[in-house]
């Protein structure tokens, strides 16, 4: 569903029904509706949504293995092998060998990768610091806050 379309269902619904109120609900289609707007920004970098995704979680912690990459990024693991194949042939990361475990290999943002990262986390700070602006009378730190300890209760 667009966020178009999201926006116009929740238009037609009534404040107090379940839906409109479902904190699920709510989670996915304002997850959708941000970032649907902030997704056109990744798309014109030359970006699918998912090679974003690792890009961001290496601008975090370059070097990480595939399996923590795809814990991350959220992205299934054998889904992410194939991205990552297709990053590394456009000169976007490398895989390394991990110095202490040969059997693990590691992920890298090349310095085409880092230039790239560099520019979407920047036009994603200013994108949430415009979403956090919109709230009405609630702080935006206050909700990132909220929603970091609600998701370390449902990972125990």
């Amino acid at each position: 569903m667009t966020a178009a379309r999201n926006n116009k269902a929740a238009d037609n619904r009534t404040q107090d029904g379940f839906v409109s109120s479902y904190l699920l609900y709510l989670l996915a289609a304002a997850s959708d509706a941000a970032s649907s707007q902030f997704h056109h920004q990744v798309r014109d970098a030359g970006l699918r949504v998912p090679e974003w995704r690792v890009i961001a979680c290496l601008f975090d912690q370059d070097g990480e293995m595939i399996t923590r990459l795809a814990e991350y990024s959220l992205i299934e693991q054998s889904r992410l092998t194939r991205i990552i194949d297709q990053m590394d042939r456009r000169g976007l990361v490398q895989r390394k060998t991990d110095s202490a475990d040969r059997r693990r290999v590691r992920v890298y943002l090349t310095a085409q990768g880092r230039k790239v990262a560099a520019t979407l986390v920047d036009s994603a700070r200013r994108h949430e610091k415009q979403l956090l602006a919109s709230l009405e009378g609630a702080s935006g730190e206050n909700l990132k806050h909220a929603l970091q300890s609600l998701l370390q209760s449902l990972n125990r």
